[in-house]
């Protein structure tokens, strides 16, 4: 017999993180020069090693921010539910910061990369594989699918998209998906009750 547990939800720590980017977002839109200075750049990295944090809080149009800031949330909400507010945090950055590392390994040098879609595809990697069947909407499509394959078919349709840091979204993903197999296993070994022998 299993048992699940079902933690309560902290919205504290993801509306830190919503707040954040948007306060970010306005000041880029007041001095562009932000991006510069945040955005991650895989050339001048070493002059600007904070930038492999910065960038997940920086977004260069409403869509992008607005994109990103939704599926954090949802996204954010379940997976603290299911693996506690701390955890969820590690997920989110070094998500984040494992898809800026495959930017730097793999992507164009002098591009800026910009936004928390690495550290968003992290929290979607963890939750297809800790609730893979759970049902989602993806716009536009207008019925459900299984967590899984909308992750999944979200990475694909964005990463072709010109301009997109796919090497970001590839990274987040990888990690998240490792991190929910870690999580899901811990869980069973956690609830799982040990049998009995009868003498």
């Amino acid at each position: 017999m299993v048992r699940r547990s079902y933690r309560g939800f902290a919205p504290n720590s993801i509306l830190i993180l919503v707040s954040a980017n948007q306060l970010l977002f306005i000041a880029v839109l007041i001095d562009s020069q932000l991006i510069v200075l945040l955005g991650l750049q895989p050339v001048a990295f070493l002059e600007r090693p904070w930038t492999i944090v910065t960038n997940l809080f920086i977004h260069g149009s409403i869509w992008h921010i607005v994109a990103n800031m939704v599926t954090l949330y949802f996204f954010g909400r379940f997976l603290s539910m299911l693996i506690g507010d701390t955890r969820f945090l590690i997920v989110y950055f070094l998500g984040g910061i494992v898809g800026n590392l495959f930017y730097l390994l793999l992507g164009p040098e002098y591009t800026i990369a910009i936004g928390a879609s690495g550290a968003v595809f992290a929290l979607g990697g963890a939750l297809a594989v800790m609730a893979p069947n759970q049902r989602v909407f993806i716009f536009p499509i207008p019925a459900p699918l299984p967590l899984w394959a909308g992750v999944i078919g979200v990475f694909v349709i964005v990463s072709i998209l010109p301009y997109v840091a796919w090497e970001a979204h590839l990274g987040g993903l990888v990690f998240g998906l490792l991190a929910g197999y870690f999580f899901r296993r811990r869980q069973r070994n956690m609830f799982t009750w040990p049998r009995r022998r009868i003498t």
